[in-house]
């Protein structure tokens, strides 16, 4: 299909903007929240299905790992057939794993259903901030990327809520039935709505694919194993397998002009410093989201609705000030949004870590709500800067690393919560909180630098070479 002028020129036009809007905060929406009701509901599906807690884990872990072994591949499908193919596929594909996750009566069953459901929400993901891109107007990027913000926040809030209404009243089957209807929905209009962006007539690289998926999926399984103390030569076989496969992708990816690793966007400084400071910061985060449950409990003696009530204030925020922010960064630089909203963060981990004793309700909220607020500040900018310093054609390429980047922090921060809970039974949360706030300040100092003449620079990519050349969808 020739690309359109409404598609291709300065974003949609309204309203058929608003629902592409829909669209993708619906299966924004379902993503997330599927991730929170997941983990609140594994001790009931471990007893229904007669499974160890050691083995369910994999519920959780398959769709984890599907996600971060297929974001970089599908977001080069996507430079390569058009964003909203790929989004699309992965709406279906995730809406009918969602059928069989619900239909599922073993372990085995259940686990293979998530991993196709994290192949799917890996599909909406890889290309979501690319198709944000192309529907909202140049001047309003920051906004929309602060509406998806604000999105995941709410979604992350309700998910636990929403996990309990529905335990209340059904099966844990109707926690992943809950999806089909929306996920339906979210495909019809998409399909209407959506806008069709251009696309590169290179082939897709599938050693470069397979490559990439190795990197990342015994990367990560190996950080999630030294967390969890497995022996050493256990993890350093899975990091050795890693880094060889790492060495071979980089060398076959050094001289293609539209690499599935984007090497081409990592010589943008600006865009390096951008994925810097969100891996830090995301690391920050799951690390004070990981132990601040057990900091609670044990520390304080909350219950677990209690906590849950506690933690509320921090995605609440995360979504006000990620909307705040999305316009602030129309007028101020993502350098100047980052590093003081991270400052902010650093410092509401710190009073976390301080919390006196007998703390008051008030006490802690006001610490989740700065943490939060500090948080927020940073994300819409930042990923706003990360997504603008990509050529349009490659939006594909930086919407993927915005997303692995995400996921990479999170899971070395997982893993550093487990490893210290493991060295430090009685202070290993505190301990955490501390080293959060420390991670915090280095993704500051990394946004700060964007404000030097070196760190602002665009580098120059190269578009089309030996033939390749752009075309509509």
């Amino acid at each position: 299909m020739p690309l359109s002028a409404a598609d291709g020129a300065d974003g949609l036009p309204i309203p058929r903007r608003y629902w592409a809007i829909v669209t993708i905060g619906l299966a924004l929406t379902m993503a997330v929240m599927d991730g929170a009701i997941a983990n609140v509901a594994l001790p009931t599906i471990a007893r229904d299905l007669h499974a160890s807690p050691s083995f369910s884990i994999w519920i959780v872990n398959g769709y984890q790992l599907a996600v971060v072994v297929s974001l970089l591949p599908l977001s080069s499908l996507g430079d390569i057939v058009g964003y909203r193919r790929v989004y699309l596929a992965g709406l279906a594909l995730f809406t009918l794993a969602s059928l069989l996750c619900a239909l599922s009566h073993t372990l085995l069953l259940l686990t293979a259903a998530r991993v196709i459901q994290g192949f799917g929400a890996a599909g909406t993901m890889s290309v979501n901030a690319a198709l944000v891109r192309f529907t909202y107007p140049h001047r309003m990027l920051g906004r929309g990327i602060g509406i998806n913000a604000l999105v995941v926040a709410v979604a992350a809030a309700v998910g636990p809520t929403l996990a309990a209404a529905i335990l209340a009243v059904g099966n844990w089957p109707y926690l992943f039935a809950v999806n089909i209807p929306f996920g339906v929905a979210a495909f019809l209009i998409g399909r209407i709505a959506l806008p069709h962006t251009p696309r590169r007539s290179h082939a897709f690289d599938w050693p470069s694919a397979v490559m990439c998926a190795m990197v990342f999926g015994l990367g990560i399984t190996a950080l999630d194993s030294a967390g969890h103390g497995a022996a050493m030569s256990y993890y350093l076989t899975e990091f050795l397998a890693a880094a060889i496969a790492g060495v071979l992708l980089v060398r076959r990816q050094l001289d293609v002009t539209s690499p599935l690793l984007p090497l081409d966007l990592l010589r943008i400084p600006i865009f390096t410093l951008s994925i810097c400071t969100s891996v830090a910061s995301f690391c920050a985060q799951m690390l004070a989201f990981t132990a601040l449950p057990f900091y609670l409990e044990d520390r304080f003696g909350y219950s677990a609705v209690e906590i849950g009530l506690l933690i509320t204030p921090w995605p609440i925020t995360v979504g006000i000030a990620a909307l705040i922010a999305g316009r602030l960064v129309e007028h101020f630089s993502a350098g100047i949004l980052g590093g003081v909203g991270l400052l902010l963060f650093a410092g509401g981990l710190v009073s976390l870590a301080l919390v006196p004793p007998h703390p008051t309700t008030v006490d802690l909220v006001w610490r989740m709500a700065l943490s939060g607020a500090g948080f927020g500040l940073f994300q819409s900018p930042n990923n706003r800067t990360m997504i603008a310093a990509a050529p349009r054609e490659r939006s594909g390429g930086a919407a993927g690393m915005l997303g692995t980047a995400r996921l990479l922090g999170q899971t070395v921060g997982a893993a550093l919560v487990a490893l210290l809970l493991a060295r430090y039974a009685a202070n290993g949360t505190r301990i955490a909180l501390f080293l959060a706030s420390g991670f915090a300040l280095v993704g500051g100092a990394f946004s700060m630098l964007r404000l030097s003449p070196a760190g602002a620079r665009n580098a120059v990519v190269p578009q089309v070479r030996d033939g390749q050349r752009l075309t509509g969808e």
